[in-house]
């Protein structure tokens, strides 16, 4: 929270339990143990600016009544050298305590001093994070999903490092396994046809259907001709892999940097392969009895895992039995790991040989039944599994014209983060996609996107920053210099309009760490829209340039303090700050 925000909690926490201490000594109090005092913002105003309810929770501790202790607490309290004016009881045994007029201009003080460093705390202690997101299939392009997610997941890695974690990037490319056979067989076809047309080699169902892979076999071929035709199927196949899967991991790489997402690593899954990590791991689960030989495979006792898991969480047998939990392969019959077994190996290699002290994935909600596998997992090889936090995420309906759009018109194909990309603004892509928690089901309004208008929120916050460099600006033509204002000239800003934008700006601080605790960084979204609103009532109540010269620099100081704040959370989520528009 804002340092002096911080400060005054901390002051009212330390005055209550003073009180207590006199209260006791006085015998208005029995002897009893302290405890520790918390202390919150009041949802209505009324009811204080700070409350605690440290009267009620001391009530066993003193064995009298919660409202005999508020009051006795009320009685002995001291305020002073604080930013705080008074306190009253309240209810049942609460205390409020209400701000003195100094707080406020202390506040934009704070904000000012602290520049594009306001809203950063210590609250994650440098604790070591990965978070991997998008981690798309490299043998196609990228879809919403992908979208939603590249959003979600730079965004709540900027609020993470706002709040003092030490936070790294990662992308995960499964380039080995099914998918990479499936992606060379399906390459295969589609170049032979070009020689034998496609009634003689037909695609086979379970191939990539995609125009893609059509379009990468067609450029293969003007490299190559019909050199490949005459060799073996495995040569061609590794060619084919070797000519197209670069491309596409480039493609991918070049489509997150126009998103403005800029990874701290790329993973390749094949390293996990070639280093011997997958079958180290493999090895771990056997030595721990995990495991067991059928038809030629080598299987993990999931369901015997996380049967016991899911009976010390508190589970019946009957809710456990109506999940149908299966065994799963590590290792198939002609020898190869499955996509499991290096999944486990991944997140090993993230936790133990890298020495992450946390890890985040981004999954989208169709995963949620691989959660409690993969945890379990770890768990087999003594791993903590809370040192995994996974993020399902819904789906994302594109809508235009208030209806459902799939395809793309200018393409005839379904639309690509690629597509989005090109057609809509990034600013507002990456905006409108952190406008909703993770957990929820999303609407991307394609007409919202574009709107240039405050019904565009992204549009509505640029704006606000617009406005008050315009009004800087405006003063400064008129010549009015912005000049040191003093703490009595703070004073002035008593207005209505003027507490509650100046209470918004304190609050950053703490929502940033609120977002980074909870893995919502729409928090921080929501609360630059909110400021935008609560400047833009300001502005409309307050004249800025009025003729009391001290109330005038005491209110441009106030834009500047809130100019600056709605940058730094732009530029935190890497969204153009327009100086006008």
């Amino acid at each position: 929270m804002s340092k002096i925000v911080k400060e005054t909690e901390n002051s009212i926490k330390t005055a209550v339990v003073e009180a207590i201490k006199k209260a006791i000594e006085k015998g208005q109090l029995p002897e009893g143990e302290i405890p520790e005092v918390n202390v919150e913002v009041p949802a209505d105003r009324a009811n204080g600016d700070f409350s605690t309810n440290a009267a009620m929770i001391s009530a066993r501790a003193f064995r009298c009544a919660p409202k005999k202790i508020a009051d006795a607490i009320k009685e002995n309290i001291s305020l002073e050298g604080t930013y705080l004016e008074k306190c009253e009881t309240a209810g049942p045994g609460f205390i409020n305590f209400y701000l003195k007029d100094s707080y406020y201009g202390a506040i934009l003080r704070d904000v000012k001093e602290c520049g594009s460093d306001y809203g950063r705390s210590d609250y994650g202690k440098g604790e070591k994070v990965m978070l991997e997101f998008v981690s798309a299939n490299p043998t196609g392009p990228m879809h919403m999903g992908n979208a939603r997610g590249g959003a979600l997941g730079d965004c709540l890695a900027a609020v993470m490092e706002r709040a003092g974690y030490n936070v790294s990037r990662e992308f995960y490319i499964n380039d080995a396994g099914n998918q990479i056979e499936k992606f060379a067989s399906s390459l295969d076809v589609r170049y032979r046809q070009l020689f034998v047309g496609e009634e003689n080699a037909p695609l086979p169902e379970d191939c990539y259907q995609g125009l893609d892979i059509k379009e990468l076999a067609e450029e293969f071929k003007e490299i190559n001709g019909d050199k490949y035709m005459n060799t073996s199927e495995e040569e061609r196949k590794k060619a084919l892999v070797d000519f197209a899967l670069p491309k596409n991991i480039a493609a991918m790489k070049a489509t997150m940097a126009k998103y403005r997402i800029e990874y701290d690593k790329w993973f390749h899954e094949s390293t996990l392969h070639e280093s011997g990590e997958v079958m180290k791991t493999v090895e771990l689960l056997k030595e721990k009895g995990l495991t067991y030989e059928k038809d030629g495979a080598v299987w993990y006792k999931n369901k015997e895992v996380s049967e016991k898991r899911l009976l010390a969480e508190g589970k019946t047998q009957e809710e456990i039995d109506r999940l149908e939990l299966k065994d799963d392969v590590l290792i198939r019959a002609n020898g190869n790991p499955t996509y499991f077994a290096a999944d486990i190996a991944y997140h090993r290699n993230k936790l133990v040989t890298r020495g992450f002290d946390k890890a985040i994935d981004i999954w989208g909600a169709d995963h949620h039944g691989h959660v409690a596998r993969m945890k379990g997992a770890l768990e087999s090889i003594g791993i903590d599994p809370s040192r995994l936090d996974i993020i399902l995420m819904q789906l994302v309906r594109l809508m235009k014209d208030g209806q459902v759009v799939r395809m793309s018109k200018r393409t005839g194909k379904s639309i690509t983060l690629t597509d989005l990309l090109e057609e809509i603004p990034v600013d507002a892509v990456r905006f409108l996609f952190n406008m909703r928690e993770a957990g929820s089901q999303m609407d991307f309004d394609l007409d919202l996107a574009v709107e240039t208008s405050s019904q565009n929120p992204v549009y509505y916050c640029q704006y606000a920053h617009a406005r008050i460099c315009s009004i800087l600006k405006k003063s400064a033509a008129q010549g009015t210099e912005l000049r040191d204002v003093t703490d009595e000239e703070l004073l002035l800003l008593s207005a209505p309009e003027e507490r509650e934008l100046i209470r918004h700006l304190a609050a950053l601080t703490d929502e940033i760490v609120l977002s980074a605790k909870n893995y919502d960084p729409a928090r921080i979204t929501r609360y630059v829209i909110e400021l935008a609103t609560l400047f833009h009532k300001f502005y409309n109540s307050c004249r800025v340039t009025c003729e009391d010269e001290s109330l005038m620099q005491a209110r441009l100081f106030l834009c500047v303090c809130v100019r600056d704040t709605i940058r730094n959370i732009l530029e935190m989520f890497r969204i153009t700050v327009p100086e006008s528009m």
